[in-house]
This record gives structure tokens, C-alpha cells and sequence, in this order.
């Protein structure tokens, strides 16, 4: 039998952690430390909007996680549980093994336990929703408002995969199997970087996960923090897929491209050597791309030395 409660206690039930009250309830409990302030974030990802109808399941169960786990990050804030509802239009025993298989592994790598949620059949399609919480303390939350003259630009990781995966995908660039298989995984499988971002807590002054593009991200920060940037092209950390490439897609995809979830943060000059120090021992990829400044704006020194005209459009549901 397939019901409801079947599907939550074959596909969704697991041990939670010793002081925690999971799934079984009508709510799920669990303690925040204290001094600590409660961090939580949600993303709704939908079929046909967010991910292909032919995703591969334990993927689509890793990102759906993956995309909230990057959001505590860009606080400094630590997991400390998960929520998870899923709307399927019928029941796939292998999709739902699956699926529930690369939940847990990042859900257990994070230490973000699933302690609820809901199913529900949809009329059509899939609908996930996840919620997570975090804890993190008020004087040390990496805030887009925090930004000051002076202060480096950082990211982690690489930029510009995600989006060309996407466009091959969707068609709007010509086929190239070798280019979609080393980009694929960017767009997929992402690696937020929970465990140095915690590092962070108290050294960055701000920081937010890029996800709808470099670009437009930093200017929420430029916007919340009343200041400017300047940027250089040549610094930015290219996915290697893209590196020596003259293709006319990369800038845009590098500055303007979404489903990166890595790290954009801010930290004063003084700060570059434990930030490096940090990194390494996080095992997590750092690259300094420019400065905060008091002049408005976002400027960005090309690869040529030129300044580049800009289209920081990054993705808008409702554009």
C-alpha cells in the first residue's frame, strides 16, 4: 500500500539526532544554543521551472537541499534541521529511493537532520519545498548591509558552469557533449560551503549566495550597504571548463549566470591572510575579485584592461 504515511515512513523517516524530536509528531523540536539566534530560509522548486522532468532523482534530492544549506551560509549560521515537503502528481518507488538518497547524504554531510514535512499529490508535476534552520550569533550574522569602504570582494569557487550547462540543456547554445558533461555537475550537484562560511561568522562584515548571478547579487549588498564596487574581470575564478575560451557566452555566464550557490563576501584588507588561512583549512577555494568603495555604482575592469559595458540582469522569476 502507498499511501501517505507509507511514502513519509519508507522514504522520510530516519533516526534524528539525540535532543531532537523528528518526524512522528505534529511538530518537531530541537534547541538552539544559547546566545545563539535562530536562522531559517526556504525554496520552492518546481517542475519544468526549476529542474527537467528528466533530472536525475538522487541529484534533484541533493540540490533541493543543497540550495537552503546555501542560504545559512551566507548568514554564518550553522544547520541544525531541515524541512521537506513534496507534492507528486503519482507514486515512483525507484524516483522516490532515490531522490530521498541524495537528500540524506548532503542532509548528513550538512549535519542538517529532516526532522518534518508534508507529501501531497499534485495535479501535475513535482513541487518540493524545503525549509532550513540554523543558529548563529547576532553580533557575528553576515548581514548584506554590512559592506564598507575598503572592504575586498570574495568568492568562492568557481563561476560560469551552471549557466552554460543550463543554456545547453535548454538549446540556446550549439551541441557540445565534452562542454555540457564537465559543466553538468555545477548545475546539479552543487557544493554550497557550509562549513567555512561558519569560519566566516565574525571575520566578513557581509556575504549572500550567488544565485541569481554576480552581478546582481553583489548589488544587493551594494544597495543594502549604500556603497560601490569595483570589480576585475581577470580575477574572477572561471570554472576551468571555461578557462581560455573566446566564446562569447562566458562573460555573461561568469557575471550574470545563476545556480552557482558559492559565497560573495565582503572583509576588511586586514582580514586577507586569516581568510586564506581559513579557506584552506575549509578545504574551500577562495579568490579576491575587486573592493568596496564609497562611489556608486558597479564597474567592471575587462579582460582587456577596458571598462566593460554591463547587463548585471541576473534571473528574475517574474522578468
Amino acid at each position: 500500500m502507498n499511501n501517505e504515511f507509507d511514502l513519509i515512513a519508507r522514504y522520510f523517516t530516519r533516526q534524528a539526532p539525540p535532543g531532537y524530536l523528528g518526524v512522528g509528531d505534529d511538530c518537531a523540536m530541537f534547541q538552539v544554543e544559547p546566545g545563539h539566534h535562530l536562522a531559517t530560509s526556504t525554496d520552492l522548486l518546481i517542475e519544468g521551472r526549476h529542474f527537467f522532468p528528466d533530472v536525475d532523482p538522487w541529484s534533484l534530492g541533493h540540490k533541493a537541499l543543497a540550495v537552503n544549506i546555501s542560504d545559512l551560509a551566507a548568514m554564518g549560521a550553522r544547520p541544525l534541521a531541515c524541512l521537506l515537503s513534496v507534492s507528486l502528481p503519482r507514486v515512483d518507488e525507484g524516483w522516490l529511493a532515490a531522490f530521498s538518497d541524495g537528500f540524506y547524504s548532503l542532509a548528513e554531510r550538512a549535519q542538517c537532520p529532516l526532522v518534518g514535512g508534508d507529501t501531497t499529490r499534485s495535479i501535475a508535476g513535482i513541487v518540493i519545498n524545503v525549509t532550513v534552520m540554523g543558529q548563529v550569533r547576532p553580533e557575528q550574522a553576515l548581514l548584506r548591509s554590512g559592506a564598507r569602504a575598503g572592504d575586498d570582494i570574495w568568492v568562492t569557487g568557481t563561476l560560469g558552469a551552471a549557466d552554460v550547462a543550463l543554456r545547453l540543456l535548454q538549446g540556446r547554445l550549439p551541441p557540445d557533449d565534452t562542454l555540457l558533461a564537465a559543466t553538468r555537475p555545477a548545475l546539479e550537484r552543487p557544493e554550497p560551503p557550509w562549513q567555512f562560511a561558519q569560519m566566516l561568522a565574525g571575520v566578513a562584515h557581509a556575504a549572500l549566495d550567488i544565485s541569481d548571478g554576480l552581478l546582481q547579487d553583489l548589488g544587493h549588498i551594494l544597495q543594502a550597504s549604500a556603497c560601490g564596487a569595483d570589480l576585475d574581470y581577470n580575477a574572477l575564478p572561471l570554472h576551468p571548463a571555461l578557462q581560455g575560451r573566446g566564446d562569447a557566452f562566458v562573460p555573461s555566464a561568469v557575471l550574470a549566470g545563476g545556480d552557482v550557490y558559492q559565497l560573495c563576501f565582503t572583509a576588511s584588507q586586514d582580514r586577507r591572510s586569516r581568510i586564506q588561512a581559513l579557506a584552506h583549512s575549509a578545504a574551500c577555494p577562495v579568490t579576491r575579485i575587486g573592493r568596496i568603495v564609497a562611489e556608486p555604482g558597479l564597474r567592471v575592469q575587462g579582460a582587456d584592461g577596458a571598462p566593460m559595458v554591463l547587463d548585471s540582469a541576473g534571473f528574475d522569476h517574474f522578468s
